[in-house]
């Protein structure tokens, strides 16, 4: 628990090194790559880093120069591939610290050339749909060529796409996703010969699509046991959720019959109540919609609705009849043993009341809030 606030992250390597295992087991042979981009999905990237790596993650993924220069400084030596281009004034960060850049245009290809690499290895986007970035298909063999053309500063490691549906396992776009890939793939073999890493696969796709596991895959939300959508939580079984959101209750009160509570007082008590204040806001990120689409934490094993509009730095819930008492531990993501049994709350569950993701919701936890790693037993 944080010495500093009464409201804290703990992250379960041992699920992220449980989690790689099990999609290691899925994707096999294909090489699994953990995505540890926004700080680890809001975990904590270099530890999560570490701990898939010991799980036996073959590579690393990332967003942001910044983000692998994290990891570098950190002393993580493996392979991390930065996912879309960046700008051209970054080059020299790139190949000093043996980032892996990808590239789909020719003016970020010369910007890596004019430092002076050797040997850089660098991986071609193609856009096979998503339209977000990369090699149009029909451009994506002379984007190869421009590539073997500007050795021995770099090699061509790698070709990949990104699934947009793969979530939607009912969805035909992901075939024809794979379809555009795969024409495209080959024309990119005749002009250059074989590549040594073709990847295709998320965390969706990695689950629910074998066709799309190939020489490698990206694991980003999986790692986390977060699912990547309701379509494939029937393959997300095996999966553990690493991160707890979890607070203390900082102030108790008896709420009387008719009054209201919060910013514009838009919650009226219908009966006394017992009524506790939890030191964590929307600056934490903990969403202020929550409090009008029903959200609940857990104490004493019991869920409690919180009730009033969520402020910056505390929120408010109804505790009935119940003792509650200052200090009493407060989950908001998280499992707690209770009179009825274990209760949990998902990121998912949040992310359902809010018509959103569950990536959204564990991205979205500030960095005012302390985590702290720990190892499960079995971890």
């Amino acid at each position: 628990m944080s010495d500093t606030r009464w409201a804290w992250v703990e992250i379960d390597l041992g699920a992220i090194r449980h989690n790689v295992a099990s999609l290691r087991a899925v994707a096999d042979p294909a090489a699994v790559w953990a995505v540890v981009k926004a700080d680890g999905y809001g975990h904590g990237a270099v530890d999560v880093a570490r701990a898939a790596m010991d799980a036996g993650a073959e590579g690393l993924c990332v967003a942001l120069v910044a983000e692998g220069l994290e990891l570098r400084r950190a002393g993580i030596d493996a392979p991390i591939l930065l996912l879309s281009e960046q700008p051209p004034e970054t080059a020299g960060h790139i190949v000093e610290h043996r980032l892996t850049p990808t590239v789909y245009t020719r003016q970020f290809l010369d910007a890596l050339v004019a430092v002076g690499p050797t040997g850089l290895p660098v991986h071609l986007k193609i856009d096979t749909g998503m339209q977000r970035v990369g090699a149009h298909p029909h451009a994506a063999a002379a984007m190869a060529q421009s590539i073997a053309e500007r050795a021995p500063a770099v090699r061509l490691a790698g070709v990949f796409s990104h699934l947009a549906v793969a979530d939607d396992p009912s969805d035909a776009f992901t075939a024809r996703q794979v379809e555009r890939f795969d024409g495209a793939l080959e024309h990119v073999i005749e002009r250059v010969g074989s590549v040594p890493l073709i990847h295709l696969a998320n965390s969706a796709g990695t689950l629910a699509h074998p066709e799309t596991r190939r020489s490698m895959v990206r694991a980003g939300i999986a790692i986390y046991g977060v699912s990547p959508g309701h379509g494939v939580d029937d393959l997300c079984a095996d999966l553990r959720p690493a991160l707890q959101l979890r607070a203390r209750v900082s102030y108790v009160k008896m709420a009387r019959a008719g009054s209201r509570i919060s910013y514009g007082r838009v919650h009226k008590f219908e009966r006394d109540t017992t009524v506790a204040t939890i030191p964590i806001g929307y600056a934490d990120g903990v969403p202020r919609r929550l409090s009008s689409t029903g959200g609940e934490v857990l104490i004493g094993g019991r869920r409690r609705q919180i009730v009033g509009r969520v402020t910056m730095d505390q929120l408010m819930v109804d505790c009935g009849d119940d003792e509650v008492n200052v200090g009493d531990d407060v989950v908001l993501i998280g499992n707690q043993d209770g009179p009825d049994g274990e209760q949990t709350i998902r990121a998912e569950d949040w992310a359902d009341r809010l018509d959103t993701i569950g990536y959204e919701i564990v991205c979205g936890i500030s960095s005012r809030v302390p985590r702290f790693p720990r190892r499960s037993i079995d971890g």
